[in-house]
């Protein structure tokens, strides 16, 4: 997977939308779902969202030692994350929010979301014989999504990723299918209502936009074209 610097842009820019609503992301952003372990509610964070029982402590950590001009304050809370439901603490939530707007935050969420999220994806797109930048998005939103390429959603279609001998685009659109259905169906109406992800991937493998050069992209609404 060998993307150009605008690819990987349009990459984060739509996960980007899906996640917050901004092209640019919204570093402080906060969104509270009954979507942590069994069902309880949880913090969701940051310009591409990670949550409180996933990831959200290493975010933090990373932040409290980066001298940022909330580090002081976040770095009391690090210990907290995972272990003590913080989603109704007003004090934390609204550390967040101010941090947000702290550049030091910034820098920390661009570098925690490309290695925590955007490295591993292409390593898999990689590994796995992939190497076109529509499908490098449909990968990467899943990373961001659901932490992976979940197995399950993979025995539900008889295609091959091109490392086991199947085609690219094939394999890339059984895929986003599978996905579409399992959203749609599911028993949770929050991820009923993220459909939006699979139909604007749906669009562009209709127009064959895998160089991601048909421009712009609509996600959600947001018109995306990698500025």
């Amino acid at each position: 997977m060998n993307l150009t610097t605008q690819q990987k842009r349009i990459c984060e820019q739509v996960v980007n939308v899906f996640e917050t609503g901004s092209m640019h992301g919204d570093y402080g952003a906060i969104a509270q779902f009954a979507d942590g372990p069994h069902g309880i509610r949880q913090v969701t964070y940051g310009r591409s969202q990670t949550t409180e029982y996933s990831k959200l402590h290493d975010l933090v950590e990373k932040y409290a030692e980066s001298g940022g001009s909330l580090s002081d304050e976040l770095k009391l809370f690090v210990d907290k994350i995972g272990h003590t439901p913080l989603v109704d603490d007003d004090k934390f939530l609204d550390l967040l929010r101010q941090a947000g707007k702290d550049p030091v935050m910034q820098r920390v969420q661009d570098e925690f979301f490309d290695e925590g999220y955007f490295q591993p994806a292409m390593r898999w797109a990689s590994d796995n014989g992939f190497s076109q930048a529509l499908s490098a998005l449909v990968i990467y939103d899943s990373f961001i999504h659901s932490g992976s390429i979940p197995g399950f959603l993979r025995k539900l279609f008889p295609a091959k990723t091109p490392a086991n001998g199947g085609e690219e685009q094939d394999w890339i659109a059984q895929y986003v299918a599978a996905r579409d259905n399992w959203l749609r169906n599911h028993s949770n109406e929050l991820l009923r209502r993220t459909v939006y992800r699979t139909e604007c991937f749906n669009r562009e493998i209709q127009r064959g936009n895998w160089d991601l050069s048909q421009l712009p992209i609509d996600a959600h609404g947001t018109k995306v074209s990698g500025t």
